[in-house]
């Protein structure tokens, strides 16, 4: 058998177990983000390129950036990576998620909790939005939510991605795993974020351009 095999064997065995597990905090209530809670809220806003008012373009910046968060495309591997599961997000689906911490790998088991797709409101002006969240699930390191969408506001054209979490160090038994977390669990995080944010502009710009250089401009797919 094959080292790739045996891999995928063991992706699909523990991405089946995810089943079992429930998610580990209450997602009924987003917790406060006071240093004494130890739980952290971050919220990012990344412009990326606009486009005329109105609904969103054919292959425009809107339509390339929510086939990049479908695809889960704004994660960097180097900190995390879609490893098992998963597919076009739904509620309730689960997906077995590979995180880099230092020179090492966990299998982290997290769970869709709701796809938005459609037009929201927010202080008088209209926005098309479509994105997903996804919840940990226990045996995670961490505590929590986080929701990616991209927007685009109607009236002005205006086109950004947009990243809202919160989370909270979970339990963890590992002595060595659990203080390299205290020490690095934050800054790793907020890296992340920031990453993300930039990854999802440059995937952007350079979709665009090469639907520019296409013959015919290119079509949506």
């Amino acid at each position: 058998m094959g080292e790739n095999t045996r891999v995928q064997r063991r992706l699909r065995r523990l991405h089946a177990e995810l089943r079992h597990r429930p998610i580990n905090f209450d997602p009924r209530e987003e917790p406060g983000g006071d240093a004494d809670s130890g739980w952290h809220i971050d919220d990012y806003r990344q412009p990326l390129p606009a486009e005329p008012p109105g609904p969103p373009l054919p292959d425009g910046s809107w339509e390339i950036a929510r086939r990049l968060v479908r695809d889960y495309e704004f994660a960097d591997p180097a900190f995390i990576r879609h490893a098992y599961g998963g597919g076009r997000p739904a509620a309730g689906q689960d997906m077995l998620l590979e995180g880099r911490f230092y020179g090492l790998r966990f299998y982290l088991g997290v769970r869709i909790g709701a796809v938005v797709d459609g037009v929201v409101e927010q202080d008088g002006r209209r926005a098309r939005v479509w994105g997903w969240n996804y919840r940990t699930l226990q045996g995670h390191l961490e505590r929590g939510q986080m929701d990616h969408e991209v927007r685009k506001w109607l009236d002005t054209g205006e086109v950004e991605f947009h990243i809202h979490a919160f989370s909270q160090m979970a339990p963890i038994a590992n002595p060595i795993v659990r203080l390299g977390f205290v020490l690095f669990g934050r800054t790793t995080q907020v890296r992340y974020h920031r990453r993300a944010c930039r990854r999802m502009e440059e995937l952007t710009r350079a979709a665009l351009a090469a639907r520019r250089r296409a013959p015919g401009g290119g079509t949506s797919r």
